[in-house]
Formats: structure tokens, sequence, C-alpha cells
């Protein structure tokens, strides 16, 4: 490709710059305001601070894999692994401490480890043997599900464990529930310091401003002289650890691995990713929106749960709606920003 096709046909990144870009996480941040005010005009007790301090106990892992699939998702990819390497952690978790006798802090630091590596390797099939990453990563999907059948097809218990109590262990506690106080536990503050990380990364080092580079244009980005291949391999091993993480995170927060759990957790957190503003297609977005994302997602099943007589599925068919307007409402600035550049 020449150099005069690549200026002809500008990068996606381009299209949505200015105060363009902040419109699709300046819609989610509305979507919030809206949701919550709404939830506070029906419900007399959704005002409680805990109602709020919930929504981050209760999607802290997916908090955590929706960081990664940031990553993803910003250098032009898609990763369909994470819920099944997510189950998978938790059940290695508790299958290497309570069958084969294991220290909990050593299974935690060898589960990190295979997420890392798992990512590390994905990745680097998708960019040197050029495979589609939704075909390379839906091999994770299948892979580690079935291994987690394979690990244990019941419910494993890790309640004896005292290591695994920690993530439930109140860090923070104001007040009293009943006068309007609120608690978060420790798992709540390792998402948040995983976001923290996440937004430093993203856009004060290097290795973030080549993700956006990349997802912008791949071609530009070779051009530029960026490292484009460990750039993609990176993020991969970005959302493998994320989700190696989430899944300690799930065995610290219910003290079990369940084989059958956060089946569809990847869909979920593409979802919230691209709600949070972040581009489909890569180039473009905020690890902030995405946090915004999540926060949708867990105020709708909270709104449906201070309802009490509709299905939870109501929070995905919600969700499902909400996810086609944002995706037209990317195309439509997307063009919005070709027809300003021709």
């Amino acid at each position: 490709m020449s150099t005069q096709t690549l200026t002809e046909r500008p990068a996606r990144s381009t299209l949505f710059d200015g105060v363009t870009r902040y419109i699709p996480i300046g819609a989610t941040v509305a979507l919030l305001l809206v949701l919550y005010l709404g939830g506070i005009a029906s419900f007399p007790k959704f005002d409680s601070p805990q109602v709020v301090a919930k929504l981050f106990i209760d999607n802290a892992p997916l908090l955590i894999i929706a960081v990664g699939m940031t990553f993803v998702i910003l250098s032009g990819g898609i990763d369909l692994s994470v819920g099944s390497v997510m189950a998978f952690s938790t059940m290695c978790c508790a299958w290497l401490t309570v069958d084969a006798g294991l220290s909990a802090p050593l299974v935690v630091g060898l589960v990190l480890a295979f997420g890392t590596l798992w990512g590390l390797g994905i990745g680097a099939v998708i960019h040197y043997f050029n495979v589609q990453p939704f075909i390379a990563t839906l091999v994770g999907l299948f892979l580690f599900r079935g291994l987690t059948l394979q690990i244990s097809d019941t419910d494993v218990s890790m309640r004896d464990i005292q290591f695994f109590h920690w993530g439930m262990e109140h860090l923070v506690e104001v007040g009293k529930i009943r006068t309007g106080g609120f608690w978060l536990p420790n798992l709540s503050f390792v998402a948040f310091a995983v976001v923290i990380v996440a937004f430093v990364v993203l856009h004060y080092t290097r290795f973030g401003r080549g993700v956006y580079a990349v997802g912008g244009s791949e071609q530009s980005a070779l051009l530029m002289g960026l490292p484009v291949a460990r750039t993609k391999i990176g993020v991969y091993a970005v959302s493998g650890f994320c989700a190696a993480l989430a899944g300690v995170m799930a065995a610290m927060g219910t003290k079990s691995a369940n084989p059958l759990a956060n089946v569809g957790a990847e869909l979920d957190a593409i979802a919230a990713v691209v709600i949070g503003g972040t581009l489909l297609t890569g180039g473009a977005g905020f690890v902030l929106g995405t946090v915004a994302g999540v926060m949708v997602w867990g105020l709708l099943n909270t709104l449906i749960a201070f309802q009490g007589d509709l299905s939870s599925w109501w929070a995905r068919i919600a969700m499902g709606v909400l996810l086609l307007a944002f995706i037209l409402l990317q195309r439509v600035l997307a063009r919005s920003g070709e027809k300003r550049r021709t």
C-alpha cells in the first residue's frame, strides 16, 4: 500500500478527534445518570450509598476483564476467550489448593502466569500467522471451558482455604449500613487498582500510545516505526492476565468454583467496552468509559432486582438494545468525520 493511499484513507482514530471523541462517553455518563435518578424516583432506598458500592462489589471481576478487553479492542482486535479463561482460573484455584494441596499464594501466582502466557501465545498466533482474532480466541473459549469441566463438573468449595476469604474482607467501612453508611471489600479495590494502572499505561506510556496507533491504522503504525508485533501480542497478554486475575477475584468473592460460571462474560465485557465509548474497530476510546459501561450493566441488574417481578434476562435485553444504539452512534460519528475530511 502506498503512502498516497494511506493519506487518502485516514486512520479510524482520526475520525474521532476533537469534541467528537467525547460524545460516546458523554452519552454513557448521561445514561448512567438517567438510570440512577430513575431508580431514586422509583424506589425508596435506591439512594443508599451501599447500592452504589454494591455495583463495584458485584461487578469487580467483570470490570477487570473489561479493562483487559479495552486494550484488545483499542488495538483493533477481539478476545472471546476471557470468560472461559476466567472460569478455568477459578477452577484451578480450587483444584490446586483443595485437591493438590498447594499453597494458595503459589497457586495464585501460577494462575496469573498461565493467563499471561496464554495471552502471549494467542497474540503471537494472531500476528505471525495472520489468524483472525475472532477465530483464534474462539479456540480458547471452547478449550478452557472444556478443560474446566474436565477438572470438575460440580462446584468445588474453597471455604476451608483461609487465603480466599481475603477478597471479601472489609478494607473500607463507613458508618453502618442501616444508617446510610457503606462498605467495600478488598476485591473492589483490586479492580480500582487495575483501572488506575490501565489508565496510566494507555495515556502516559509508549505502549499505550502504540495501542491507539495500531488500532487506528496498523499500516500507518508500521510506517512510523512503531513495534506493531510487540503491541499486538502485548494487548492479548494484558487481556489474559486480567481474565486470570478476574478468576482469582471470583474465587475470593464466592469461595467456590463453578464450572459453568461466567458463561457469556466475554460478551458482557465487549458490550461494556463498546457502551463505554470505545470504537469497536479500534483506535479510539477510554478505559474510564469502560468503567461507566460496566456500571450501566450493574445498574440495569440493580433496577431489575429492586423491581422484583422481572426476569434477570431483561437486563440482557436492555443491554442488547443499548449496544445496538451505541454501535449506530459510532457509525454516525464516523461518517460525519469522513465527510468533514472529503
